[in-house]
């Protein structure tokens, strides 16, 4: 008489693990945004702009801004654009200098944007 048990093999249930992954689908899904982030359009190098009238090139530097090589308040900086401007849509040039980096420019070409100027090219 054998008397030694026998083990049985239980088997593992997925419905836990389905769940969890489940549920992590309807996390990410709701987590994520599905819209465009907003954006500054630019003229980049290489493509043709028209300009007439005085130039208006903008030189960011990491603390100061500067309009065709006179130093501005950036409050002033829109005021005096448009005294430049001598029609609606006029390209205003950004250029970095100095070291001023991406998000130094990004900020001053928002600040430009929000001002009502809104044909920027962006140069080296």
């Amino acid at each position: 008489m054998n008397l030694a048990s026998r083990s049985l093999r239980r088997r593992m249930s997925l419905t836990p693990m389905i769940d969890v992954v489940f549920l992590l689908l309807v996390f990410f899904m709701l987590a994520a945004r599905f819209g465009t982030e907003g954006g500054i359009a630019l003229a980049v190098p290489g493509e043709a702009i028209e300009q007439s009238g005085p130039p208006r090139l903008v030189d960011v530097y990491p603390t100061r801004v500067t309009l065709n090589g006179v130093s501005l308040r950036p409050d002033a900086l829109i005021e005096t654009l448009d005294g430049l401007a001598s029609g609606v849509g006029e390209p205003v040039i950004l250029r970095a200098r100095g070291g001023a980096n991406v998000q130094r420019v990004i900020d001053v070409a928002e600040s430009l944007k929000r001002g009502g100027l809104d044909n920027l090219a962006l140069t080296e």
